[in-house]
């Protein structure tokens, strides 16, 4: 007599998960790299912005320059960064203009300051940081041309 094999199912495989003790432990490691990365990524930030203040100053000197270079003085305190996109009444001396776009605001929104005569040199041309006021320190702190 022939054997006969009986024909059982195979075997049922578990798919197995994760359980809930592994996701906190990847949840805690991920909060930990997070909490170390994070305030290193963000002090970078900061000193981008005022890495685009000080570039942002420097071509700002640099038209004024060539508007002084053709009008034989600087941009009045009244009349300002302005005098660099639109000439001022009654220049005709003035080849502008002298930037590309409009005056933009400083990294942080707030409008670049300036003053002709300056108190440390020909004119002032000031970003008051972070906080938008005078004086500070760190990212607060005013940054200008002098």
């Amino acid at each position: 007599m022939p054997k006969s094999f009986s024909a059982s199912p195979p075997p049922v495989r578990r798919r197995r998960g994760f359980t809930l003790l592994e996701l906190l432990v990847v949840v805690v490691i991920i909060g930990i790299l997070a909490g170390y990365v994070g305030p290193r990524y963000f002090a970078q930030i900061g000193k981008s912005e005022r890495q685009a203040a000080l570039a942002q100053i420097d071509a700002f000197e640099k038209a004024l320059d060539q508007y002084r270079l053709d009008v034989g003085r600087y941009p009045t305190t009244e009349q300002g960064l302005a005098a660099l996109n639109v000439a001022p009444a009654g220049l005709a001396k003035w080849r502008g203009p002298y930037l590309k776009k409009d005056v933009p605001a400083d990294p942080w929104g707030n409008p670049y300051l300036y003053r002709q005569p300056g108190q440390n040199g020909d004119f002032d041309l000031i970003s008051l940081g972070k906080d938008g006021q005078p004086g500070g320190s760190g990212e607060a702190e005013d940054i200008g041309n002098r």
